[in-house]
């Protein structure tokens, strides 16, 4: 039997423990921050084997937070790549800082660390590198250099739970890392970030300032334990998590071997149907490493396959295939063009793999089924031309 149904880029698995668990927060009448939030930063922490955990509303919270927490801000720069979501950037420029980017690897389209040293100035205080698509950046490489020049780590993990370096978890190892629960994520919470931290005292300012500034007792102002006065120790954001998402993810987590395996199923099936078509394939490949398998993406050539990324992704959608961009280079929009001066040619390998890169459906609610449309679709489109 043919499926007709439209397949959407990303979409989550939700099944009945999920939904059973948000019912009874609605029920108990505990939906903002509260009990769940706090279990379900101790299953990431104990996850990724870090010290500490703060839930927030977004990775991009976790990153903005990060470095206002490390005392980053006007007049500093922060080297990271151009191949990312301009919520990387975008989280540098609102802390008052500025992004220095550095081009990426082509085999792994992760920062180029042979590139790394050159671009650091006096004012670099940081590097935040970006796992793209789940696969870890060389951070033994990215940790020594941060060492040689006293510079903070702070890691955009938002593709990376899950993924391992040298046998340890991604989430363990640098200054801070951030994680995304988006709803195309690995484990998803519909919207919702979390920072993870072997420092204390970072953890508990990023709590702080992730509910206006308040001081620790405001988190349990409205507890059972009864009303405590709270004083304002910083100018704080409103980045807190809610009950309602935490509900998703304490039952997301429970379960990220189970969508993980389902993720590496799909990524072996597309790998063995598609090889031979004239388009690139990704790799995983790392010593000691694991890949999150976050992002499927291959690389779309006009002069190979007959027809351009955008062309190819007008076909897909057409036959009822959602996919995505991931990424136009963050250098070759608008506002950073003309604000920060950054031009075409600056950054040449991003820009290449900018202009070719479509990411495919990988989400472990992808049947069988749907899986073989989505090849017989791609060998349909490639193949004609």
């Amino acid at each position: 039997m043919t499926n007709n149904k439209y397949i959407v880029f990303g979409s989550p698995l939700i099944e009945e423990e999920e939904i059973n668990e948000v019912v009874d927060s609605l029920k108990s009448g505990w939906i903002g921050t509260g009990p769940k939030v706090a279990r379900f930063e101790n299953l990431i922490k104990d996850y990724v084997g870090a010290k500490y955990a703060v839930a927030l509303n977004s990775c991009t919270a976790g990153l903005n937070l990060s470095l206002i927490s490390l005392g980053i801000g006007a007049g500093d720069e922060v080297i990271t790549t151009p191949l990312t979501f301009c919520a990387t950037a975008n989280s540098i420029i609102h802390s008052g800082a500025k992004p220095v980017f550095v081009d990426i690897d082509e085999k792994s389209m992760n920062i180029d660390v042979s590139k790394i040293e050159q671009a650091i100035t006096k004012k670099t205080k940081a590097i935040m590198p970006v796992h793209f698509a789940g696969r870890p950046c060389e951070m033994d490489a990215i940790r020594a250099i941060a060492l040689k020049y006293d510079l903070k780590v702070i890691e955009d993990a938002a593709h990376a739970l899950g993924a391992e370096y040298r046998g340890k978890k991604i989430g363990g190892i640098s200054d801070i890392t951030c994680f995304s629960f988006y709803v195309t994520k690995n484990i998803v919470t519909g919207e919702g970030g979390m920072i993870t931290t072997n420092d204390e005292k970072v953890a508990d300012k990023i709590k702080i300032l992730s509910l206006h500034g308040m001081s620790r007792d405001a988190w349990h102002r409205y507890s059972d334990s009864g009303y405590k006065h709270y004083q304002v120790e910083y100018p704080g954001y409103k980045y807190n998590m809610m009950d309602l998402q935490a509900a998703i993810g304490i039952h997301q987590i429970a379960k990220i071997d189970r969508l993980d395996q389902r993720r590496q199923e799909l990524w072996d099936f597309y790998n063995e149907e598609l090889k031979g078509l004239p388009i690139t394939l990704p790799t995983r490949e790392m010593d000691g490493c694991k890949h999150a398998l976050h992002l499927y993406t291959i690389l779309v050539d006009k002069e190979r396959a007959g027809l351009s990324r955008d062309e190819f992704m007008q076909e897909m959608h057409e036959r009822g295939i959602g996919s995505g961009v991931h990424f136009i280079p963050v250098h070759m929009h608008k506002y950073y063009q003309e604000k920060l001066n950054y031009k075409k040619g600056d950054y040449p390998v991003a820009e290449y793999i900018g202009d070719r890169t479509v990411s495919i459906p990988l989400s472990a609610k992808i049947t069988t089924e749907e899986a073989e449309k989505i090849v017989d679709t791609i060998k349909n489109i490639i193949e004609k031309k």
